[in-house]
């Protein structure tokens, strides 16, 4: 391997068809090589289809990714070691580790972010007239950011479109992501948020602020947009602190009310929501698709559907397994004047109180201690919890397009498991703790 700053050329053949004047202006791209004694010398270095790969080793310095630009198709990459021993960054007094300004087309991969009980955030969008724009998080593990409810793991304060999160394991931390501001300003807009696993957060999993207006400057500002939320889980299992700070797992807030984005939805499906005992596992407003989710509250309430900083929209709530000691599945809707549908139907919901609110169709309820007559394994620990129905429960009025939560067709079965044998729930994680080499044993708590 090169050693310490090599400089690596890439895109030899689109060198040669450049000189030849068949791409002309083209430069080929690089990886540069570094440790953490030079890294942040190529910081400025960097553009489009560059990657700088870190070694193994303590980086004590953070991440300060300041005004640089990628291309559709040819990003800059940051990544470390896809295996074996990490690239770790360090958390310090004061400065967030990985910190985002006017950044486009970034990708940034394989780091270990230890926050060491610091109050600061691991990843950061920051400068509220800044932007981050075409940002991929993949497969970092960020741990240990947890002074307080507001120290996160990753984080927009900026404008941010077009954001890919997938892959990254989040635990004791403050609030597990927050995309948006308090206020409604720097939306996050066409997210896709997939096969994350979020536990062991003081607030919230994930929250997404609702939003005022879009910037006109913002990329395909006038079309409609869908943000992603799939294939996570979000645990709450060790919950935060009872009372006026308890947060649920997830919470979503609204589009903007009028004008350009008024129509973007929130996707919500195939996720594992577990455990949270001093508040519901959701919380949304605003335009929502909730499908084929499996939701477990041993202690508390499942889904809330209700006002927060606007109202509820376009609303469905279909093919979900939902197990629940208090609430089920509750929509109340305050908007007026919008002509819009809203859905529960198809869902199986064993649950204190099943079902509330309005816009209830065909489900089935029982109570919640009924439930082990329809599920093979529907208690004890996470990685043995089991949603295949022992007993299916068919209506010709659910057959649809939608998957189930393995992926397969759903067909006429209610809930969000339709084939037999399926397996536990928490099998789709269990590729990234081994390779992330974690300890599994906790997984239950």
């Amino acid at each position: 391997m090169p050693g310490n700053g090599a400089r690596v050329k890439r895109g030899l053949v689109a060198g040669l068809l450049c000189c030849a004047g068949g791409l002309s202006g083209i430069a080929a791209a690089a990886d540069f090589i570094a440790g953490p004694n030079d890294y942040r010398n190529f910081l400025p270095r960097l553009t489009a289809g560059d990657r700088l790969l870190l070694r193994a080793g303590d980086y004590q310095r953070g991440l300060p990714l300041r005004g640089l630009s990628g291309e559709p198709g040819r990003p800059i990459v940051i990544a470390g070691p896809a295996k074996g021993p990490r690239a770790r960054f360090i958390a310090r007094d004061d400065a967030n580790s990985i910190s985002l300004v006017d950044v486009r087309h970034i990708h940034i991969q394989h780091l270990e972010l230890d926050g060491g009980g610091k109050s600061v955030d691991a990843v950061k969008a920051e400068g509220h007239a800044a932007y981050a724009h075409f940002v991929t998080l993949e497969n970092l593990y960020i741990h240990d950011h947890a002074a307080s409810q507001q120290n996160v793991g990753i984080s927009t304060k900026c404008p941010a479109f077009g954001w890919v999160v997938r892959g990254n394991r989040i635990e004791r931390v403050g609030t597990g992501m927050y995309f948006g501001d308090s206020d409604g300003s720097d939306p996050f807009v066409a997210g896709l948020i997939e096969n994350n696993r979020i536990s062991d957060t003081l607030g919230y999993n994930l929250q997404i602020k609702h939003q005022t207006a879009r910037p006109a400057d913002l990329p395909e500002a006038k079309m409609q947009h869908d943000t992603i939320i799939r294939h996570n889980l979000f645990s709450k299992a060790d919950a935060g602190p009872p009372g006026p700070m308890a947060r649920p797992n997830v919470l979503i807030g609204h589009p903007p009310g009028q004008g350009q984005g008024v129509d973007d939805r929130v996707l919500v499906y195939a996720n594992l929501f577990w455990q949270n005992a001093s508040e519901s596992l959701f919380q949304g407003e605003g335009n929502l698709e909730i499908h084929s989710n499996i939701f477990v509250n041993a202690n508390g309430s499942a889904i809330r559907i209700q006002p927060h900083n606007g109202s509820p929209r376009c609303v469905s709530v279909l093919n979900n397994t939902v197990l629940a000691q208090d609430q089920g599945v509750y929509l109340r809707n305050q908007e007026t004047g919008r002509a819009c549908e809203q859905r529960v139907e198809c869902n199986l919901i064993f649950a204190g109180r099943p079902l509330a609110g309005e816009a209830a169709g065909q489900n089935f309820v029982a109570a919640s201690d009924q439930v082990a007559r329809y599920l093979v394994r529907p208690s004890g620990e996470l990685m043995d919890f089991d949603a295949t129905p022992r007993l299916p429960v068919r209506l010709e009025h659910c057959t649809s397009g939608l998957k189930d939560y393995f992926g397969a067709p759903h067909g006429a079965v209610m809930g969000a498991v339709a084939g037999a044998n399926s397996g536990p729930a928490y099998g789709r994680w269990l590729d990234m703790d081994r390779d992330m080499d974690m300890d599994t044993d906790r997984h239950g708590k």
